[in-house]
């Protein structure tokens, strides 16, 4: 059985930690510092740090690779078409890796950047800036219909998924998500749960995607309210799901 939890870094980031018990092997998802990693490896002595799993290029969440892997022997995966420093295994679309003895699928989720790609493994979902607790990530190389492709295509997994991204930004989404539904009881309920979490200093993550489906504005462009919401916003009928999700996204950036 693996385990996973959270190292911090930066001011919001989370580098997240897969143990495998049984071997004592680790690996560890997005480091953008080395310092959280060495520092919990030198606390578990006994502990191998085994693979490096990387999402997309950034700085935040590239910026220990190097390191990590010289101490270490690590070995280095993420997206092909990115440049990806001391990267081993270059991963394109549906692609697959086994790593700590679980399979995990590669899919390319475009639009936070262009070669930005999640990991599956039945039940966890490690999607780096793709999809957040409540949100999405901002479109610095991607257009709006292909993250809104990306963000369907990951929506689509089971219910009961886990989402394990790596910004704590849930609490100032959900008060986008106020705006867009102010009427909508499950996102000021969330808003209670977060609020409590964080004012005991606590994460909100992971998520999961029945919760992102009734509480993150950009799962629900197909809602008759966000759309009306959106159209409001730009003065004009958004007639796709993509189009709606451009609107909220815009809106977002400005928020």
């Amino acid at each position: 059985m693996i385990q996973i939890s959270a190292l911090p870094a930066f001011t919001d980031n989370y580098i997240w930690l897969l143990q495998d018990e049984q071997t004592q092997r680790c690996a560890v998802v997005d480091p953008g510092d080395a310092a959280p990693v060495l520092t919990w490896l030198e606390q578990h002595p006994a502990w191998v740090l085994s693979d490096i799993l990387v999402t997309h290029h950034h700085h935040d969440h590239v910026g220990g690779v190097e390191q990590l892997k010289k101490l270490t022997g690590a070995k280095v995966y993420g997206p092909a078409n990115e440049n990806i420093p001391a990267r081993d295994t270059g991963l394109q679309d549906n692609d697959h890796i086994t790593v700590l003895g679980w399979d995990f699928a590669v899919y390319e989720v475009p639009g936070h950047t262009l070669g930005h790609i999640a990991y599956y493994h039945q039940g966890v979902l490690l999607c780096g800036d793709t999809l957040f607790a409540a949100g999405c990530g901002r479109l610095f190389e991607g257009t709006p219909e292909q993250m809104h492709t990306s963000l369907e295509r990951l929506a689509a997994l089971p219910a009961d998924t886990l989402v394990y991204c790596t910004h704590e930004y849930t609490q100032s989404n959900l008060k986008f998500a106020q705006a867009v539904e102010p009427h909508n009881a499950d996102i000021a309920e969330r808003v209670e749960q977060v609020a409590q979490l964080r004012a005991r200093g606590e994460m909100t993550l992971p998520s999961n995607l029945a919760l992102e489906k009734r509480t993150n504005p950009f799962l629900r462009t197909s809602e008759t309210s966000v759309k009306q919401k959106a159209d409001e916003r730009n003065g004009r009928d958004n007639r796709s799901g993509a189009e709606v999700f451009a609107s909220l996204r815009a809106w977002k950036d400005k928020f």
